[in-house]
């Protein structure tokens, strides 16, 4: 149980938002904090603290005005801590090597290889021809429809039909090393975890798992460590105080795997 840090580039700054608010009409978006410092300053900060596998994510689309400035933020955080972090937001098969030679460890990937609402495997294998499996971090982020997660695509807008479980996880693991996965509905409210999802994925064991979404107070850590029995990797985002919020980024930095109580320094 590590905690993953992260760097969101919306309309070109380093954002936190919420994340079912976000919409490509417009590139809108309800906003919990805007930085005036540029994503390399918080590459560089993860990599002075020794933070290694946390995520970029560019949360334009790929036609929005806003696009280059925000792959340029992204590029110049890659440059920062070449080999540090995974990147998200538009990859293809046609781009992912371009990241990973601009200093990305993995490439996170979604809307690519879930089209029209299932699962392209085309597109899946040709991702891992094109980098290797051991370079590929699946986005399964989801939101609850009809008493199920659903994973969602194109900046969490889209439901697909695929639905979030063990079966899921144990088919589309063969395709990637790591799994990144918000609960959307919670992303950015700082409200509470999805208890259930985080349960779930404690119970199944594969390649690393790392979730985010509604982690609010530091006594949330030690329930997501109870509920997902230390098997999952975490991200905290808006209750960050790096990002405006009231949990301590200097307690969090220094956590690790001990079983003792969360906020007892290790």
């Amino acid at each position: 149980m590590r905690f993953r840090p992260c760097i969101d580039i919306h309309n070109g700054k380093v954002k936190q938002i919420v994340g079912g608010s976000l919409q490509d009409k417009g590139d809108s978006a309800r906003i919990n904090f805007s930085s005036e410092l540029g994503a390399d300053y918080y590459a560089c900060l993860y990599q002075e603290d020794g933070l290694k596998g946390g995520h970029i994510i560019m949360l334009n689309h790929a036609g929005s005005e806003y696009y280059e400035a925000t792959r340029q933020q992204a590029l110049s955080a890659l440059a920062a801590y070449p080999g540090g972090m995974q990147i998200g937001g538009g990859i293809t098969a046609e781009n992912a090597a371009g990241y990973l030679e601009a200093g990305a460890s993995h490439v996170i990937v979604t809307s690519y290889v879930f089209r029209d609402g299932v699962f392209c495997r085309e597109n899946m294998e040709k991702l891992v021809s094109e980098v290797g499996k051991e370079h590929i971090v699946l986005d399964l982020s989801c939101r609850k429809r009809e008493g199920a997660y659903h994973i969602v695509t194109d900046r969490w807008q889209k439901f697909t039909e695929e639905c979030l479980d063990a079966g899921t996880l144990e088919d589309l693991a063969r395709f990637c090393d790591e799994f990144l996965i918000h609960g959307v509905d919670v992303e950015g409210k700082r409200s509470g975890m999805e208890e259930k999802l985080v349960h779930m994925l404690g119970k199944w064991d594969g390649v690393p798992v790392t979730y985010a979404g509604g982690i609010g107070k530091v006594e949330d850590l030690e329930r997501f460590r109870e509920l997902s029995g230390s098997r999952l990797d975490f991200t905290i985002g808006s209750a960050l105080d790096l990002f405006g919020g009231d949990i301590p980024y200097d307690m969090v930095r220094r956590y690790n795997s001990s079983a003792a109580p969360f906020g007892i320094p290790h």
